[in-house]
């Protein structure tokens, strides 16, 4: 199973473990993702998105269907309904 935001795209990203002594090793910084469902009341069906926390706080702010018209118009992304 991908760790990638359906909507955004973010992915893990790759940097370093640095302790007192600075002696480095790789580590891997996962972002914050949920697999969450969403009623869409416009529509009225469910969506199942596997979304980072970050964007579950927008989608609470804006509403469902406008972060999803957003989104798609940001990042080229369609969601099925």
């Amino acid at each position: 199973m991908a760790r990638v935001c359906d909507i955004t795209g973010k992915r893990p990203m790759s940097g370093n473990n640095v302790p007192h002594s600075k002696k480095k090793t790789k580590r891997r910084f996962l972002p914050n993702l949920h697999t969450k469902r969403f009623f869409v009341p416009e529509t009225g069906k469910w969506v199942t998105l596997k979304i980072a926390a970050s964007e579950i706080r927008t989608i609470d702010k804006k509403g469902i269907y406008q972060y999803l018209k957003d989104a798609e118009a940001k990042y080229g992304v369609t969601v099925k309904w």
